[in-house]
C-alpha cells in the first residue's frame, strides 16, 4: 500500500523567476517616461520661442504659425516692430563663451598640476596640506564672494573679464577629481621614466596627463557648464552692459523688452545650444570619466 506525503516539498524559485527581457523592457519604459517628463520644459521653451506674442498665454502648446523671425529679433539691437531698445545678445553670447573657456582652461591646468603634486610627488606634510585644501570645499561660494570682491577691488579688476576669470581659476574639487585618477596610475611608470632620464615635468606631461584624459575632459565639461551658467558672481562684478554674460543679459533682456516672453524663450533656447553640443560630442568621455572616478580611490 503506497502512502503519499500530505505536505509535498515546495519547489522554491520555480515560479518566482523573473524574465530578464521583461525586466529590461519595464526598466526602459520607466526610464523613457522619466526622460519624457524631464524634456517637457525644454519642449515648451522651444515651442514658445516660435509663437507670436499673442499666443504665448494660450493653453495650446503648438503655435498656429511658426514665427522663426523671433530668433532674428533677439539679435536686433534696435527693432522697429517692437519699438523698444534692444540688447546686444551676440555680445552677451560671446562674453559667456569667452569667460567660460578661459576659466575652464585655467582651472583644468591648475588642478592637473596640483593633483600631480598631491598624488605623484613625495614631500613633507603632503597629505595634511591636501586635507586642508580639500576642506575649502565645505565653504559655500556665497561666503567667499565678499572677500573675493574685496580682493578684486584692491586689484582694480571690478567690471573686467579678469575679475570674472581669476577667482574661478582654482578648484579644490577639480584637484580632488584628478588626484583620484592619478592615484590609479601605476607608480612603476614614473620609476621607469625617471630611470630613462625623464624629469618630473616630462613624467607629468608625457605620461600622467595622457593617461588622465577621461578625468581632464570630465572636469572641463563640469567647469565650462558651471561657469557658462554662472549668475551671482557676474551679477556682483559687472557694471557695464558690454561686459554682461548670458545669465545677466537674459535678466536685462526681460526687464528692457517688457512682456516679450516669446523673444525671451528664443534667447534662452539659443543659450542652451552650446551645452547640448558639448554634451553630445563629449558624452562618452563624460560617462567614462564619472565611472572611473567612482571606482578609483
Amino acid at each position: 500500500m503506497s502512502t503519499t506525503d500530505p505536505n509535498p516539498p515546495i519547489q522554491r524559485g520555480s515560479n518566482l523567476r523573473i524574465n530578464p527581457l521583461l525586466t529590461a523592457t519595464w526598466m526602459h519604459l520607466l526610464l523613457s517616461g522619466v526622460a519624457f517628463i524631464m524634456c517637457l520644459p525644454f519642449v515648451w521653451m522651444v515651442l514658445t520661442s516660435l509663437k507670436p506674442l499673442s499666443e504665448v498665454g494660450l493653453d495650446t502648446w503648438m503655435p498656429t504659425t511658426y514665427q522663426w523671425s523671433n530668433y532674428r529679433d533677439v539679435f536686433d539691437y534696435e527693432n522697429p516692430d517692437i519699438n523698444r531698445r534692444g540688447i546686444q545678445f551676440a555680445r552677451f553670447y560671446w562674453n559667456s563663451i569667452f569667460v567660460a573657456s578661459w576659466v575652464t582652461f585655467l582651472q583644468v591646468t591648475t588642478s592637473a598640476m596640483a593633483a600631480f603634486a598631491f598624488s605623484r610627488l613625495n614631500w613633507p606634510g603632503r597629505d595634511r596640506v591636501f586635507l586642508m585644501y580639500l576642506g575649502t570645499m565645505m565653504l559655500p561660494g556665497l561666503v567667499m564672494m565678499i572677500p573675493n570682491y574685496q580682493i578684486m577691488i584692491e586689484l582694480g579688476l571690478v567690471d573686467t573679464f579678469p575679475g570674472l576669470i581669476l577667482p574661478a581659476a582654482f578648484s579644490a574639487f577639480g584637484t580632488f577629481l584628478l588626484r583620484q585618477f592619478m592615484l590609479s596610475i601605476p607608480a612603476s611608470l614614473d620609476e621607469a621614466a625617471e630611470i630613462d632620464g625623464a624629469s618630473k615635468w616630462r613624467v607629468f606631461w608625457d605620461i600622467i596627463l595622457p593617461m588622465s584624459r577621461p578625468g581632464l575632459i570630465t572636469l572641463a565639461i563640469f567647469t565650462f557648464m558651471g561657469n557658462y551658467n554662472s549668475f551671482f558672481w557676474p551679477l556682483v562684478m559687472l557694471k557695464s552692459e558690454s561686459h554682461y554674460t548670458l545669465p545677466i543679459g537674459l535678466m536685462y533682456f526681460d526687464s528692457s523688452r517688457g512682456q516679450s516672453t516669446h523673444l525671451l524663450m528664443a534667447a534662452v533656447t539659443m543659450s542652451v545650444v552650446p551645452m547640448v553640443v558639448i554634451f553630445i560630442v563629449l558624452q562618452k568621455y563624460l560617462v567614462k570619466g564619472i565611472q572611473l572616478g567612482a571606482v578609483k580611490g
